[in-house]
């Protein structure tokens, strides 16, 4: 199998597991990074069947400090840790407990690092909390296992895995030859938003009621101040308003819990489940990292809503997949569209989900660019090409041909045809 090109390194000296004698030294010195510590930083994650199973080498990227409402869904973090950086002290944790393991923290997010940082891993684990950093992830790894997997036959594995509340997934992709995260990202929901005409108009629900006091209320009344989820003055504040709100419109349901969620955007998390998803995760990187079985073939569904359901299953590669195809996506626009209504199309439509799209066109087989937002003077410049109509911008030297847009989504770019 492709995995075994990479993963001939170092093996931890121990008579419990029966290792290959032609390999002897091809375990411990294997580098891991761990994508946030998260709602995984904790004991069955990392010190469990991570460090003790014999991984030595870890590295831990997570930008976020630790919340009071961290505490009840994890191990690793006491009271004591509010404030800290979460993978600063999942590392000291992890490092004293266990003789030997080395685990280097990263207080950064995954983009700030580049492309060459990664190289340097034999296996990625995510547990990334937004659908973002996932593509982002997803796409850089689909660019270096493409170049690697052409020059030496080697890939990067990526095991991710999510949890929600009693519901959790675990799935192992090798960017550019499995399904990838973009492969299958119709089987992530989009994101819960209200409009803001319901909120202020017509609630129907009480998180509607918690929205429009945070939302409106609190900025017209509390404007000096900035909302504090772990304030409980705050949270009081905002709920008994929520209150008055959902008595005038006979909305039920406004809870202190209720509220405080909506504040935070508090994804709800359960140890258990957490600890579930976690032990997965480490599994398959053993059984990746050991050849010790077939690994898993490549979605794992968890479910213990009502008593324990799982759930495998082989999510197949999209032939159209915006990160791994590598083709062009005809796309049709009107003549007097905006350019900003096709820059909008690009962001918001569920199918391409692009962050800060740049846009070219193709004049006389020479690029010409109409809106570039990564450079600051670049999307200076550009900017009031955005309110300009498509067929101008098209047809800038007279000549007629197929307008290029270049979609950069993460750290790739992809080649669409809107056609007039």
């Amino acid at each position: 199998m492709a995995w075994t090109w990479i993963l001939q390194t170092k093996v931890l000296e121990s008579e419990k597991f029966c290792r290959n004698m032609e390999w002897p030294d091809r375990w411990s010195h294997i580098e891991k990074v761990l994508e946030r510590g998260g709602p995984f930083a904790q004991e069955e994650f990392i010190a469990g069947p991570q460090a003790l199973m014999g991984f030595r080498n870890i590295e831990v990227i997570d930008m976020d400090i630790i919340e009071v409402s961290n505490l009840n869904r994890q191990f690793l973090f006491r009271a004591s840790d509010v404030g800290k950086p979460k993978a600063e002290v999942a590392a000291a944790h992890i490092n004293k407990r266990i003789e030997g393991c080395n685990v280097i923290p990263h207080y950064m997010k995954i983009q700030d690092y580049a492309e060459g940082f990664y190289r340097k891993f034999h296996i990625i684990v995510c547990g990334l909390d937004s659908i973002v950093a996932r593509r982002w992830i997803n796409s850089l790894l689909v660019s270096i296992n493409s170049l690697e997997y052409e020059n030496d036959g080697s890939l990067i594995p990526v095991i991710d895995g999510g949890t929600e509340g009693f519901k959790g997934n675990v799935r192992v992709m090798l960017p550019s030859l499995t399904a990838c995260i973009d492969c299958t990202l119709d089987l992530y929901p989009p994101q819960v938003t209200f409009p803001l005409c319901t909120i202020a108009q017509t609630p129907r629900l009480p998180e509607h009621c918690i929205e429009y006091v945070k939302v409106l209320l609190w900025p017209k009344e509390r404007q000096d101040t900035s909302i504090d989820g772990d304030d409980p003055e705050h949270v009081r504040w905002i709920y008994e308003r929520s209150l008055e709100r959902a008595a005038e419109y006979n909305i039920p349901g406004v809870t202190y819990r209720l509220t405080q969620g909506v504040i935070k955007n508090i994804i709800p998390a359960v140890a258990s489940t957490n600890a579930v998803i976690a032990a997965a995760c480490a599994t398959e990187v053993f059984k990746i990292a050991t050849s010790s079985y077939d690994p898993l073939s490549n979605y794992l569904v968890f479910n213990d809503v009502d008593g324990i359901y799982t759930y495998t299953f082989e999510a197949e590669r999209k032939g159209s997949c915006l990160a791994c195809s590598q083709k062009s996506h005809p796309l049709t626009f009107s003549e007097t569209d905006k350019l900003q209504a096709i820059r909008d199309f690009l962001v918001e439509n569920a199918a391409y989900q692009m962050k800060s799209p740049g846009i070219t066109a193709i004049v006389d087989g020479k690029n010409k660019t109409l809106y570039m937002p990564s450079v600051a003077s670049i999307e200076e410049a550009t900017r009031p090409n955005l309110k300009r109509v498509k067929r101008i911008l098209q047809f800038l030297n007279g000549r007629t041909g197929e307008d290029m847009i270049r979609g950069k989504i993460l750290p790739l770019v992809y080649l669409y045809t809107s056609a007039v």
